[in-house]
């Protein structure tokens, strides 16, 4: 086992910034843990416009937002990045075990700044009814697949919500040549920004159904048809109010969830509504020395907040290993 006196979990946007800002405020052993083959989150995947409006006052794609971050980082040699490194276990007294290729290595941590972001929600929690074929994927899975792999998951496609990544893909999906039949929202307005309503649904004449869900999947090899039911202000299926699309995609675009099953493994308290830890202050928890930031901490609409956020993060970081000495 080594000591350090920052460790940070997540390399995205928020972790980043934390890990910037501590060490603009005087941390010089930092630990940035990311299990992925490289730094930047999910604004890797991200290639459209809209990042970086509010922070840097310039219109960035999400790699280059990451970019202006990753340079910083490397430029400073008392900020240690350890790649391909996923944190399996989280104790009280801020001791964590990481797999690396090959290895399993565990750290002790004076400070530690949890920034693990969110996880999309899935078919699963929103009960949509009928088989279970190929063709059905979460938003970000497929923002993936075109942006980083190269591969287009369908031809003819249906959004279950209106968050932005569902209404950004709707856009790719467009621009793929492929066919966006309709988006689905139950809610009676849109989840997403506006700006993304106006670009990617509105600009590309995508249908879009408020006020219905997605009541069943058809399909025994692949995805053939949806069925989507018109729901009352009680979210109660309307009788004889069906439509059917038919299609062999179908992404779910309904959510996130933070991503904190570690901090709950160390005992810290959690709000179980929300999988976010119970805070009256800005990235704190119940465990002192123990922060959280970015999408983990709650859900943001844009990063520039995230960043702005978690570089109070690094400073709270900062500040309570200047306690400890």
């Amino acid at each position: 086992m080594i000591e350090r006196d920052l460790v940070i979990v997540g390399g995205g946007p928020a972790g980043m910034a934390a890990a910037i800002a501590a060490h603009e405020n005087g941390v010089e052993d930092i630990l940035l843990l990311e299990r992925d083959h490289c730094l930047g989150g999910i604004l890797n995947q991200c290639i459209h416009t809209g990042f970086g409006i509010e922070y840097f006052k310039e219109v960035l794609t999400g790699p280059e937002y990451a970019h202006r971050f990753i340079e910083k980082i490397r430029s400073a040699p008392q900020i240690e990045v350890s790649l391909r490194s996923f944190v399996v276990r989280l104790e009280e007294d801020k001791r964590l075990f990481f797999i690396k290729p090959g290895v399993l290595e565990n750290v002790k941590a004076r400070a530690l700044i949890m920034a693990t972001g969110c996880r999309e929600k899935t078919r699963e929690m929103i009960h949509i009814a009928g088989t279970r074929p190929s063709g059905i994927f979460s938003a970000g899975l497929a923002q993936k697949l075109i942006n980083i792999e190269g591969l287009l998951p369908g031809r003819k496609a249906v959004i279950a919500g209106s968050g932005d990544i569902g209404l950004i893909m709707a856009r790719r999906f467009m621009l793929e040549g492929a066919e966006v039949k309709a988006v689905i929202e139950i809610q009676k307005e849109t989840r997403g920004l506006l700006r993304n309503v106006v670009q990617c649904v509105e600009d590309f004449d995508i249908p879009v159904y408020f006020n219905h869900r997605i009541s069943k999947i058809y399909g025994k090899e692949r995805v053939e048809k949806i069925s989507a039911v018109r729901v009352d202000g009680d979210f109660n299926d309307i009788p004889g109010a069906e439509i059917e699309f038919e299609c062999d995609t179908v992404l779910i675009s309904v959510g996130l969830i933070p991503e904190n099953e570690l901090i709950e493994m160390a005992g810290v308290r959690m709000d179980k509504k929300t999988n976010s830890p119970v805070s009256k202050e800005l990235n704190r928890t119940s465990i002192p020395g123990l922060f959280v930031c970015g999408n983990s901490f709650k859900v943001y609409d844009i990063v520039d907040s995230v960043s702005r956020d978690s570089v109070i993060a690094g400073r709270l970081a900062a500040e309570y290993l200047r306690a400890l000495r």
